[in-house]
């Protein structure tokens, strides 16, 4: 009989456009949790829902192990976690039955639990952990098999349901922990790591794994939710980040890392500091992380992010309006996107922009305008999304109502726009398809222009058909974009207008620093 079976709820496969992209990150949150309770001497099994078909796999787990504990633990550190979809809530209601049916006593940790505790309880768990939840966990274990070490509602963190209380009762939440050093490194002797580096090597010819640095994030976009670290931010020291992947590439042998921290390297010469560790130990792995304009352009750290190892930054452009990203008080320029893509691409590394659309108040212009800066800065790779109201945030407080019966997405292909915006949601859904089909043209272009006729493979064919490809329908979806948005009123350039299909195949000279 297990002590505690920990468990999360986003299934890859429940998630069709991830499923597609197959990228699989095991859940670092739950592999932290149990190592910090393996720590106190308890047996621990993990259920990694990540790679699962379906619930009934978790049913089997409950069988296998009989747990005392069944705790749903989300891994905060994923933003798939932290983006709040139904479907995932869905399958966490289902897991807390089939728990409960079997008599093990069932904690939640999470976001959508954090801001949704009473829906939580009232499905079947008994604890809602609120927040950052290790240390909670820990002392309400404690409690719940010494009842006489202190009564529950001294355990900071809870909500739980009190007998004869109509309301469930909240404690007081707990201080998030500053010394992260102290923790463990995750549990991954606990999951299949052979699975995932199968699917990542049949993918993409490489094997990745994660890694965090950092809880939290101390700024203060207003459409950002931070249901688990508020606005805390706290750093691990570099000589423990550069340990920890010293024994991932001594023990796992992974050929990439994803830094997984909302930001990495806030503090200034926090990156010098670890690229420096990182060369001492000859513990060098290629990686991937999100950082902000601002903070690249400090002397020094795009130097830093090559010497340790870096090889993409991942940044909020958000948009190429300042208007809106001073609405959204994102707190950067747009010339510091500019400098900061060409500061990256100058060092060799490649660039990632985050695009959000449908910020109240963004009209035809910002739109144009944000289309123009992918144009101008060409990064190397692009996410679009359109602006997601979750609880907890000034935005949701701004159009909380217009909002209706649904307030979360399905899955991360979902994005309804929830509110009021200035164009229906069918016509931002169409924008995406247009942002992204002249991004790939433009990425096929590239490939297309480096190809050397005597040493063609399979593969440059491929690319060549992309192109042609993209070439022949880019003008239909442009027009078909224009066609609906041609209803609504006011000025401003059409949408998508401004470049035809050989024009965005050519390169676009970069801003001047």
């Amino acid at each position: 009989m297990t002590d505690v079976l920990l468990g999360q709820s986003y299934f890859l496969r429940f998630d069709p456009k991830l499923w597609q992209t197959l990228q699989p990150y095991a859940p670092l949150g739950s592999l932290l949790a149990a190592a910090c309770l393996r720590q106190t001497g308890r047996t621990v099994a993990v259920f990694d829902a990540m790679l699962a078909e379906s619930e009934n796999e978790w049913e089997r787990a409950l069988d296998r192990e009989s747990p005392h504990y069944a705790v749903l633990f989300e891994d905060n550190f994923n933003y798939l976690s932290k983006m709040c979809l139904t479907r995932m809530r869905e399958a966490a209601f289902r897991m807390i039955e089939a728990a409960r049916q079997r008599n093990a006593t069932v904690i939640v940790c999470g976001s959508d639990a954090s801001d949704h505790a009473a829906a939580y309880l009232e499905r079947g768990a008994d604890f809602v952990i609120r927040g950052e939840g290790e240390a909670t966990l820990l002392e309400l274990l404690d409690t719940l098999d010494n009842p006489e070490i202190r009564p529950l509602d001294t355990v900071e963190g809870l909500t739980f349901r009190d007998p004869g209380e109509e309301l469930p009762h909240e404690t007081p939440s707990r201080p998030v922990m500053r010394d992260l050093d102290a923790l463990p490194f995750p549990a991954w002797d606990l999951i299949d790591i052979e699975r995932y580096r199968d699917i990542w090597n049949k993918r993409h010819g490489f094997f990745s794994m994660n890694m965090a640095t950092t809880r939290g994030c101390p700024y203060h976009c207003n459409w950002c939710a931070k249901p688990i670290w508020g606005q805390t931010y706290n750093m691990r020291s570099p000589a423990d980040v550069a340990t920890e992947l010293e024994w991932l590439k001594r023990t796992y042998r992974p050929d990439h890392i994803w830094f997984a921290d909302d930001i990495m390297g806030l503090k200034r010469g926090w990156l010098a500091e670890l690229a420096e560790e990182i060369e001492r130990r000859e513990a060098k792995v290629p990686f991937k992380c999100l950082s902000r304009v601002d903070l690249l352009l400090r002397p020094g750290e795009i130097d830093a992010l090559v010497r340790a190892g870096c090889e993409i930054v991942w940044v909020g452009a958000e948009s190429g309006s300042q208007a809106v990203l001073d609405a959204m008080d994102k707190g950067t320029r747009i010339e510091q996107i500019h400098l900061a893509a060409r500061g990256l691409r100058l060092a060799g590394l490649r660039v990632g922009f985050f695009l959000q659309f449908g910020y109240p108040g963004e009209d035809r212009d910002d739109i144009e305008r944000t289309l123009q800066l992918v144009r101008d800065c060409r990064p190397d790779e692009i996410g679009i999304s359109v602006s997601y109201p979750l609880p907890g945030t000034r935005f949701h407080d701004m159009v909380a109502t217009q909002l209706g019966e649904k307030r979360n997405w399905v899955d991360s292909a979902d994005l309804d726009l929830l509110y009021e915006g200035t164009f229906q949601p069918d016509i931002y859904r169409q924008l995406g398809r247009v942002v992204q089909k002249e991004f790939l043209l433009h990425k096929a272009g590239s490939d297309v222009r480096e190809l050397r006729l005597n040493a063609l493979r399979p593969r440059h064919f491929r690319r060549l058909a992309a192109w042609a490809f993209h070439v022949g329908t880019l003008p239909w979806e442009r027009h078909r974009l224009e066609r609906l948005t041609s209803a609504p009123a006011g000025g401003g350039a059409s949408l998508g207008s401004g470049m035809s299909p050989e024009q965005a195949a050519e390169p676009t000279p970069q801003p001047e620093a």
